[in-house]
Order: structure tokens, then C-alpha cells, then sequence
């Protein structure tokens, strides 16, 4: 298929931060990995019997239980990124091929829930969460780009990106657009706000669900050092964000100048641009923004973090470019 064409936005990124230039953390920690049959396990969930569930890159939804044997329990024959439980033990999840779903993890059963909007299908269904009320909140991270040429909106910061909300009997509503790469999501520990993770542009941003702000939305964290991806908020109240790769000077150079050298640099051959850093990384921050945990380390078999599920005292880890999962001790 060949590669679609950019039309790059002028865009000046704020100046990172020490800690991009970093390559771990003052905190040690060992990681554990337990092993797959496929690549690409994108996010991970833990279900009532602390079995971790993950989809990979061809489609199939595995499970993985505690003596750590791995089963395949469905396959949605497209390509599941964000995984989330609902309340009845269903699956929601965010495929970037079909939309979203709904998976029966005990029969394998799949349904499309919603796969457009306004009648335009959506090209990168990327990440969800389910509201006490049985609503889904869930990104579409560009209207322009699809998963596989994810690293053209970072060159093009084309801010197409989308959050919707799905609600059973309503149907969906679009509640923010204009995102720099819609990427993860999650609720506050209380359900009166989300948080939105929006990769092009380094921040983590804030929408009211509740309370005399309700529908205002605002920059929660800004200028992380590194590509915030998926979400997920803790039993600790914390919200965990995946940092799969550093910032990258080239791209922080190249975007406030002339959209023709970022043009350029799409044309060039894959091999020849520039790859992210590889590194294991998270960070936790609490309700107010504030950085609570800090997680980095290299691994030779385990890198690009792209989701994260905090669960008795331990973090499950995904990747999106591993053969296995990843467990830490918290």
C-alpha cells in the first residue's frame, strides 16, 4: 500500500525537559516477562480472576492466567489496541481495523458496537474507558491516518484527533476534537473528570464530566518527556500513562520549520527515518497533575511501552513491539 500524503502544520514544541534526554530512572526495579504467541500485545486489562487479558497485532484476544498459560479466547480478524472490563465482563475494545467492539470472552462471540461517525468510518479506533453508567469514552486518534502510518500524524501534527462517547440506548456523540493525536483514556478516581493522553503534542489533558466546569476541558500535565500513549487509572487513585519511546530532537527540530522538510523526511524510506529510542517506561500522576512514579529501564527483549494496568500491587505492562507482556513489582 503506498504511503499516504502529509500536509504538515507549523507547530513549536515546547522545549523538553532533562529527563528526555535521560535513559532510566533513579527508581530500580526488576521486569518480568511471560511470553507469547504473536506480536504487538498493545494494552493489557486483569479480569475478576487476576487472568491478564491482551489482544495482538493479527487479531486474536489471549488470556493469560495466573500459572501463565497463555489462551487464545477470540479473535476480532482485525488489529485490538485498548482493552478495557465492563461491568458484565465483557471486553470493549478499541480495534483500529473494525472500531468498537464488544468480545464475549467466554464464548468468543464479537460485535461492533460503533465503527463511525456522521456516516465517515473512523481510521485509528485507539483507546477506551467505561463510565460507571455503562458509557464508553474512546479516541480516534486521527482522521487522517491510519495505525500503521501512526508515525505520519506525528510528522504532519495534523490535530484531527477525536474523543467520543458511546452510550447504550443514545448512541455516539463526539465530545472533543482538534486533538494532537487522541490517544489513551481514562476516569478520575471520583468519575468527575478524564483524562486524555494526546501524543503529538507531549501533554495530558483534563475534561470535566461533573461539576460547575463540566464540558470545559484544560492541560493537566504538559511537556512530558516522552510520547504519552495509553492510560489507565490505578486502585491507588493514580493515573499511569505509557511512555513508549523518548522525545525525538529531529522531530522537535524539524516541526517549526518549512512543512517541506517534514515532507522530505516522510518520503525517505522507513529504514532511513528516524526509530524511536527504546526504553520501558511509565509514570504515575494523581488527581492535581502532580508526578507520583517515575519507571524506566532498557530490556533486550521488551520495549515500547504502550500500556499499563496497575493490580495488587503490581503493573502489568504491553508493548507493541514484544512477544510477551511485561510484569513489574510496585
Amino acid at each position: 500500500m503506498p504511503k499516504p500524503r502529509i500536509h504538515p502544520v507549523v507547530w513549536q514544541p515546547p522545549k523538553a525537559p532533562a529527563r528526555a534526554l535521560e535513559r532510566s530512572s533513579a527508581t530500580r526495579f526488576d521486569l518480568r516477562l511471560v511470553e507469547l504467541p504473536g506480536v504487538g500485545p498493545e494494552d493489557v486489562v486483569v479480569d475478576a480472576d487476576g487472568s491478564v487479558i491482551t489482544g495482538i497485532s493479527d487479531g486474536r484476544i489471549l488470556r493469560v492466567g495466573l500459572d501463565g498459560d497463555v489462551t487464545e479466547i477470540a479473535d476480532t480478524h482485525g488489529h485490538p489496541l485498548g482493552i478495557e472490563l465492563a461491568d458484565d465482563g465483557s471486553l470493549i475494545v478499541c480495534d483500529c481495523q473494525r472500531g468498537l467492539l464488544r468480545v464475549n470472552p467466554r464464548t468468543g462471540a464479537t460485535e461492533v458496537i460503533v465503527d463511525r461517525f456522521e456516516g465517515a468510518r473512523f481510521r485509528f479506533c485507539n483507546n477506551a474507558t467505561v463510565a460507571r453508567d455503562g458509557s464508553v469514552y474512546f479516541t480516534d486518534s486521527s482522521t487522517e491516518f491510519r495505525q500503521d502510518h501512526y508515525t505520519a500524524e506525528l510528522l504532519a501534527h495534523s490535530g484531527t484527533g477525536r474523543l467520543f462517547r458511546w452510550t447504550p440506548g443514545d448512541g455516539i456523540e463526539l465530545i472533543l476534537h482538534g486533538l494532537d493525536f487522541a490517544n489513551g483514556v481514562t476516569l478520575s478516581p471520583d468519575g468527575t473528570f478524564l483524562v486524555i493522553a494526546e501524543t503529538g503534542s507531549y501533554r495530558l489533558r483534563r475534561y470535566w464530566l461533573d461539576g460547575s466546569r463540566a464540558g470545559q476541558n484544560e492541560i493537566l500535565v504538559d511537556n512530558l518527556p516522552g510520547f504519552p500513549d495509553n492510560l489507565s487509572t490505578g486502585d491507588s487513585g493514580l493515573i499511569w500513562v505509557a511512555l513508549p519511546s523518548c522525545r525525538n530532537r529531529i522531530l522537535d527540530a524539524l516541526s517549526p520549520r518549512p512543512p517541506l522538510l517534514r515532507k522530505v523526511a516522510w518520503a525517505i524510506p522507513r529504514r532511513l527515518q528516524p526509530k524511536e529510542t527504546p526504553t520501558v517506561w511509565v509514570q504515575a500522576y494523581d488527581a492535581d497533575g502532580m508526578l507520583v512514579h517515575d519507571l524506566q529501564t532498557t530490556h533486550p527483549r521488551f520495549h515500547m511501552v504502550t500500556g499499563m494496568r496497575e493490580f495488587e500491587g503490581g503493573l502489568w505492562l504491553g508493548s507493541l513491539k514484544a512477544r510477551a507482556i511485561g510484569c513489574v513489582a510496585l
